[in-house]
Order: C-alpha cells, then sequence, then structure tokens
C-alpha cells in the first residue's frame, strides 16, 4: 500500500519531527502518552493501544526509564488498564465491556443517569477488583508507568449537591466564562489531577489559568477518581466527595481537558534524547477543552506541542467504517432500541482498527516508511 494511502497518520511539531527524521521513534523516546475524552471514538484506538502498552513500551532499553499516561473520561480508563500487569488483556476486556455495554430504559427514553453510573460502577468494579485490593496496587506499582487522570470538580453553582437545573445552570456559567477566554472556566470547574505519587507530572498545568489542584491517586480514590472522569453531565451522576479531594461533586475530565493540549514542551531534558510526546487520538486536532468545540481557533497548534507526535486515522481509512463515521456517543441515540446493531457496529469498527496497529508496528520497526506532516 502505498504510504499516502496508510490508514494511520502521522503529525509532528518541529522538535518531534526533527527528532524522528534522525532518530525514527523508540520506546526509549517516549516521556507522556496523553488519551483524550471522546467517548466511542476512542475504541478505535484499541489495538493500537494494545500493541504499545502491551508489547512496544516495554522493549524500552533506557534503564529508569519512566513513561506518564494521562487521561480523561475513556482516555483515563483507556490509561489505567495500560498500567495492568498484563495491559493487552486489560485493554482488551475494556474494548468488550464497553462494547456490550446496555442500560434499561423505556423505549425512546435516554437511561436514568443513576442508573448509568451504578452500571458503569460495577463494569469498573469487575476490571479492576475491590477498591484498595491487589489488582489496584499492581497497577499503581507499574516499574515503568505513571498514571494521571484528571476530573473536573464544581465550583460556584456546581459545588453544591447538584440536580439537574442546577447543574445546567453551573455548566452554562462555565460555558459562558469559557466562551470569553479559556481561563474562564474557571468561574464553574477545577482541574482536579489524581496522580501517581512517585512522580509528579512534570508540566506546570496551571499556567493556563485554569484552577487545578494535585491529588495523589492511591487505593482509596483510584476507581472514584476514574467514575468520576468518566461522569458526563447530566448523562451520569457527578462522583461525590472523592477521597482526598476537597469535598464536592466531580464530573468528566473532558470538560476541563478534552484533547489535553498541554504545555509538552516544558517537559525536563532527558538523559540521552529531548523527550516526546506520544498521542494516539482519535483526530488530526486538539480541542483544549469541552467547551472549546466551537472556537476553532483554540484548536490550532502552538509552540507548547513542539514535542508532540500525534497518531491519527486517516479520513479516507474512517470512511470505510461503519457509517463511514468513528463511533461516536450519537450512536446510543441511532440505535437506542438496537443493541445487537450498535454492537455489530462497534465491533466492525474494532476489527478494522486492528490495521492503524499494524501500520504503526511497520513504522516503528522500520518495515514501512510513514510520511510526517506538520501539525
Amino acid at each position: 500500500m502505498p504510504a499516502a494511502l496508510a490508514p494511520l497518520r502521522v503529525q509532528a511539531g518541529p522538535l518531534a519531527a526533527a527528532h524522528l527524521r534522525t532518530h525514527g521513534l523508540r520506546p526509549e523516546d517516549v516521556a507522556l502518552v496523553p488519551a483524550a475524552a471522546g467517548g466511542p471514538k476512542g475504541l478505535v484506538l484499541n489495538p493500537l493501544d494494545r500493541f504499545l502498552f502491551g508489547d512496544w513500551l516495554a522493549r524500552s532499553r533506557r534503564p529508569g526509564h519512566v513513561v506518564h499516561l494521562a487521561g480523561a473520561s475513556i482516555g483515563a480508563w483507556r490509561m489505567a488498564c495500560a498500567c495492568a500487569p498484563d495491559a493487552d488483556a486489560a485493554l482488551a476486556a475494556m474494548a468488550e465491556a464497553y462494547i456490550a455495554q446496555d442500560y434499561p430504559h423505556a423505549p425512546g427514553r435516554a437511561p436514568a443517569p443513576a442508573e448509568v453510573s451504578r452500571i458503569f460502577g460495577e463494569t469498573i468494579r469487575t476490571q479492576f477488583g475491590p477498591p484498595g485490593g491487589a489488582q489496584e496496587a499492581a497497577l499503581l506499582a507499574h516499574p515503568q508507568r505513571r498514571l494521571h487522570m484528571v476530573t473536573a470538580q464544581g465550583r460556584g453553582l456546581l459545588a453544591g449537591r447538584p440536580g439537574r437545573l442546577r447543574t445546567a445552570l453551573g455548566l452554562g456559567t462555565a460555558w459562558a466564562g469559557n466562551a470569553l477566554a479559556r481561563p474562564g472556566l474557571g468561574l464553574g470547574l477545577t482541574r482536579c489531577l489524581f496522580s501517581d505519587p512517585r512522580d509528579p507530572l512534570p508540566l506546570p498545568l496551571a499556567d493556563d489559568g485554569l484552577p487545578t489542584r494535585r491529588i495523589a491517586l492511591d487505593g482509596r480514590n483510584l476507581q472514584a477518581a476514574l467514575r468520576a472522569s468518566c461522569a458526563i453531565p447530566l448523562w451520569l451522576q457527578a462522583e461525590q466527595d472523592v477521597p482526598g479531594a476537597p469535598p464536592g461533586p466531580h464530573w468528566d475530565g473532558g470538560l476541563a481537558d478534552y484533547h489535553f493540549h498541554w504545555p509538552y514542551a516544558a517537559l525536563p531534558e532527558g538523559p540521552q534524547a529531548p523527550p516526546l510526546v506520544l498521542y494516539p487520538h482519535f483526530q488530526p486536532t486538539l480541542v483544549p477543552g469541552w467547551f472549546d468545540k466551537p472556537w476553532r481557533r483554540r484548536h490550532r497548534p502552538t509552540a507548547a506541542l513542539d514535542r508532540l507526535v500525534l497518531l491519527s486515522p486517516d479520513p479516507a481509512w474512517v470512511a470505510g467504517l461503519p457509517g463511514g463515521k468513528l463511533p461516536d456517543r450519537g450512536d446510543f441515540q441511532r440505535w437506542a432500541d438496537e443493541l445487537p446493531a450498535r454492537i455489530r457496529a462497534w465491533r466492525s469498527a474494532l476489527a478494522a482498527s486492528q490495521a492503524l496497529a499494524e501500520t504503526f508496528a511497520d513504522w516503528v520497526e522500520g518495515r514501512r516508511a510513514l510520511p510526517v506532516q506538520p501539525l
């Protein structure tokens, strides 16, 4: 297949592109892997995740090599699985659980948020075992990887015990503040970063003006923080009073950091080469926060992304998926009462996504050249 027709697109900031021209991409070059919110869109990254975390990153030849994994919403779930002792099996189980999810509801009606939260909590407990148990302990002790999960804790109207009207009004306040400038999101939300205490995330996140709180991630709060990071407002219930954080409700981390346009250029210099950020993503642009979707000028690359290597599906490949698109949250409404049809479509997209993993493997192992495009 000619490189131009490859299913996987590679883009890079200028420093990262220069490194790739000289050295290619090696496991020991990677300092950080972000994982976006985006719901079902993240399913197409599952085979690529399984290769990255189940095989390739473990080949690093640098003693003491630490890789930070940062995620919000489905990205937090992906990165938690990536820290499991058997990352390949954990990521495969996650994909199956995500595809098979089903929430009882009246015909033509959305399921109740309390029911969605209950079932999702059971799914997480099934995968990671009892809170504070041996499975979580192994995940948090991974010798190479350090997990960081983002939630959005309520402020102002969103700080009290949430109700549907209060939540809607509070989100409206956050939206209006964000419309003026991204720091205005802080009128309604505080970014909470739950981090492996062995190695703090080495980035100055508060420099973007968004209120930011860093909290140690441990067996008391791992599952609560993960549930919170996936708590889409009005679709799931807020996660109340996460251990280690000040009291109050937490929502989907994508409200604060949807696609992680973070100050990656500030990563400390590595012992052998400048650290790179490897970002498997489902689209070729980064939207900083959930409410930034309409503000396209905020989607543009900046100098903060100079060390970023972005992997995303080529649009021509996406056009060949069921419905000519990535799986998305609208599929729950599209196939509201036709669960088998949605499951078939999502499993078909997942199977096709093996091509993304195979293309990446061929590229990093020298069997195939891929053009490196600018961000």
